[in-house]
């Protein structure tokens, strides 16, 4: 590889919010990576530095270039600029969006388990979470169509938040999955808010399919949010771009998100990102590599070690969903066991909400030997629970 994705860095006391644990803790939890971001990045972003006057940008055209020509690249997609909005995340966006373009009271749609920030957004608005549960069976996630399609019948639901690939399963929704949700979506009058922001972190041999690809027809009543701070570890970049093919919603969009004043880029978001999305090809391919070779090494693991666990295959993401049903059905309560019987943190994945309770969440994103270190730590965990 030409990249060191073997290489350790010590992120204790730098403010990390993954790394502010005990010292005998491996945390393993949060979606951040352990690795630096790619090289060509880092020099993009050290020239906006050295020119030491940090007054205020705008987006210029090279930005919106720079987007589309990487989702053609590597998404075989080419978005028009013109559907594109900047925005300083995708999280604070979406919540821009709920708040503006939708009423309290009203149900916003979500299929459990699901990213937990999503809750956030929704009932701190005054908004309602509305679930249509994914069915779990045979160690594989399905839409309950007959569910979905009752749910956005009802007048009160005016959005359905798509998150794909999925989190926390890394499930890719394919085309025609996709586009059954945006018929029934169009059919019901339902705005689709689609994030995709772990759309680059599909694993060798699999792609993502952007909603914006879809059907003019469909994609006519939805915004995408994509962004290269999942891909290149620069959750601290503050970039997102949302796609918004209909002119009116977009109008409404782009006021939505001016409004709460995620319409200004920092001072290292433009060349970042730009930067990202025209010389990092080749960090990504390596990367996907990286995190496929730690997800078999869990996998293997797991089947030899923990039979009482199950990892399900996934399709995107560097999370983990490992199923502990036949351990138990609070993961919460497991993972604060394993965290002070072990010192490894992962995330439970009863915040995730549906079956999440029988699940928890790891990130692979780190070092094969600190991967090693959490799997050692977890078969004693596990054990350890058992055995009590």
């Amino acid at each position: 590889m030409s990249y060191d994705f073997d290489k350790e860095f010590d992120r204790r006391n730098t403010n990390s919010e993954k790394w502010d644990v005990l010292e005998n803790e491996l945390p393993m939890w949060i979606a951040d990576m352990d690795f630096q971001t790619a090289p060509e990045i880092m020099e993009a972003m050290k020239k906006s530095i050295d020119g030491g006057i940090f007054g205020y940008q705008f987006v210029p055209d090279s930005y919106y270039e720079a987007v589309k020509n990487w989702f053609e690249l590597e998404h075989n997609f080419k978005p028009e600029t013109d559907w594109m909005v900047f925005s300083t995340g995708v999280m604070p966006s979406i919540s821009a969006i709920i708040r503006h373009l939708t009423d309290v009271g009203d149900n916003i749609l979500l299929q459990e388990p699901n990213y937990n920030s999503f809750y956030k957004a929704i009932e701190s608005n005054g908004r309602n979470v509305t679930n249509s549960e994914l069915t779990y069976k045979n160690d594989a996630y399905q839409i309950d169509w007959e569910d979905l399609k009752n749910k956005l019948s009802d007048p009160q639901t005016t959005v359905m938040i798509v998150c794909n690939p999925h989190n926390p399963t890394g499930h890719i929704w394919d085309a025609k999955t996709l586009s059954r949700i945006g018929q029934l979506a169009k059919d019901n009058d339902v705005l689709i808010i689609s994030d995709e922001i772990h759309g680059d972190l599909s694993m060798p041999n699999n792609s993502y399919i952007p909603f914006a690809s879809l059907d003019e027809s469909i994609i006519d009543n939805s915004i995408s949010l994509v962004s290269p701070t999942k891909t290149f570890n620069l959750a601290m970049l503050h970039a997102s771009t949302l796609f918004v093919p209909n002119e009116n919603l977009r109008n409404k969009v782009r006021r939505a998100i001016s409004i709460d004043g995620h319409n200004e880029p920092g001072i290292l978001a433009i060349d970042g990102t730009i930067a990202a999305y025209t010389k990092g090809h080749d960090w990504l391919s390596e990367l996907r590599q990286y995190i496929s070779i730690n997800r078999q090494l869990l996998s293997d693991y797991v089947a030899k070690n923990i039979p009482e666990l199950t990892v399900l295959k996934s399709d995107a993401t560097y999370l983990a969903w490992i199923d502990c049903t036949k351990v138990t059905d609070d993961s919460a309560e497991l993972n604060e066991f394993i965290r002070k019987e072990t010192g490894l943190y992962l995330a439970e994945g009863t915040k995730y909400r549906g079956n999440g309770s029988e699940f928890l969440r790891m990130n692979l994103a780190t070092n094969k030997s600190r991967v090693q270190d959490g799997l050692n730590r977890l078969e004693r965990g596990i054990h350890a629970y058992i055995n009590k």
